[in-house]
């Protein structure tokens, strides 16, 4: 059964202008003309014929860039506006954390908020009242639950929005990008309640700009580019197909705008696997080597080499330089190929990519931005950066399955 069903979506806004005139909004409405008699330029069209399905009890995540129409879906599904056409069915009771704050009254206090939020969720009265204390400390608000909300920072508005929200036993939670506020302690908090949601059956929407959480939360993926519908299926998959469009936007802006000396050009850029052949495609652990090719039109007595490894989120992971690895600036003179072994690629199952430069020894740019996407496979779902190795051992009373005391 689905949870969601968006079928053939289309919502256009009117950008403001002052030469449109009609008689009477209602005969505006009834005759059509309102968007219809609009020129291009004076429309936005947010979303194009939009179609996709959340089954219930699964996970699915809205990944693009931003003016992508990734919350004006999220918007319409909540019920936030109606679509200019298609249709929108949801099945369930619905919970949004789209705006932080959203529905909240600054001058009275938090605890009437609760009441008031609860009850345009649909939760009675008496409801509320049991969950209160729960949603109270989720929120970790005890001492500040009788002042006005307006005395609020950013941060407890967050807060209690999102306890109030998932413990409304919701069937459908809407999330949009709400975990970007707060500290580390509440977002592994709230990390927990989706583990805890998911496992309970429910419905999960999620909009947001934090690849690995889709990787991590959603057994489906959705790219929406410019308001339609690029890609849509597994996440990695899903992701991969997004940030090798990113990378080749990237590319060409860089090529458009950045400084060169114009001696040298990065011709190849390999990963050679443990069969050492090119690949694209690691499990945690192999020995990987990363193979560079070079051309110099003429001679170049200082070449240093520098790479980077980036997890989706844009975090570096790892990286190298020749200077710093003690290999000092190289001279360069025609093609040369520079390799980098690395023996153990302890990364954790996701997509990454490896970006390479050559420079001066002072950080002048040869050449940069060479971008080859990766992805790492593991049997271990794990979060963080990387997998260390390790060891287990037992003692006393502990024991494995079948196994004796140590």
């Amino acid at each position: 059964m689905n949870a969601i069903e968006v079928h053939d979506v289309r919502k256009i806004y009117r950008r403001y202008g002052r030469r449109q005139h009609f008689g009477t909004l209602k005969s505006a409405l009834l005759s059509g003309r309102l968007l219809r008699d609009l020129r291009p330029d004076q429309v936005l069209e947010a979303l194009k014929d939009v179609s996709f399905d959340v089954k219930a009890g699964r996970t699915f995540g809205i990944v693009g860039r931003n003016g992508s129409g990734k919350s004006t879906m999220l918007k319409l599904i909540a019920g936030i506006g109606k679509p200019t056409s298609g249709t929108i069915k949801v099945q369930g009771r619905v919970s949004a954390l789209i705006e932080l704050g959203a529905g909240f009254h600054p001058e009275i206090s938090g605890r009437e908020n609760v009441f008031i939020n609860g009850m345009m969720l649909g939760l009675s009265k008496r409801a509320i009242a049991e969950r209160f204390d729960e949603i109270v400390a989720f929120a970790e608000l005890e001492q500040f639950i009788d002042a006005p909300v307006k005395t609020y920072s950013s941060g407890m508005y967050m807060r209690l929005g999102f306890a109030v929200a998932i413990n409304v036993d919701p069937d459908v939670l809407l999330v949009d990008e709400v975990l970007a506020v707060g500290d580390q302690s509440f977002t592994n908090k709230c990390l927990d309640k989706f583990d805890e949601l998911r496992r309970g059956g429910r419905t999960i929407l999620i909009v947001t700009h934090s690849l690995d959480m889709v990787t991590r939360f959603c057994e489906e993926a959705l790219w929406l580019d410019e308001g339609r519908v690029r890609a849509h299926g597994a996440p990695p998959q899903v992701i991969d197909a997004y940030l090798a469009d990113v990378a080749e936007g990237e590319h060409e802006e860089h090529e458009r705008t950045k400084r060169r000396l114009g001696v040298i050009e990065l011709v190849d850029v390999q990963l050679i696997g443990p069969d050492r052949r090119p690949t694209t495609m690691f499990a945690s652990g192999d020995a990987v080597e990363i193979r560079i090719t070079l051309a110099a039109t003429a001679r170049v007595p200082d070449a240093t080499i520098s790479f980077a490894i980036f997890n989706a989120d844009g975090v570096r992971c790892c990286g190298a330089d020749t200077l710093q690895d003690g290999m000092g600036p190289a001279a360069l003179d025609g093609t040369a190929v520079a390799t980098c072994r690395i023996d153990r690629l302890d990364l954790v199952d996701g997509t990454y990519s490896l970006d390479v430069a050559v420079h001066r020894p002072d950080g002048t740019v040869y050449h940069e931005d060479h971008r080859t996407l990766f992805t790492m496979t593991s049997k271990h779902r794990e979060g963080g950066v990387f997998r260390f190795p390790r060891r287990w051992s037992y003692s006393g009373g502990l024991r494995s399955p079948g196994d004796t005391p140590l």
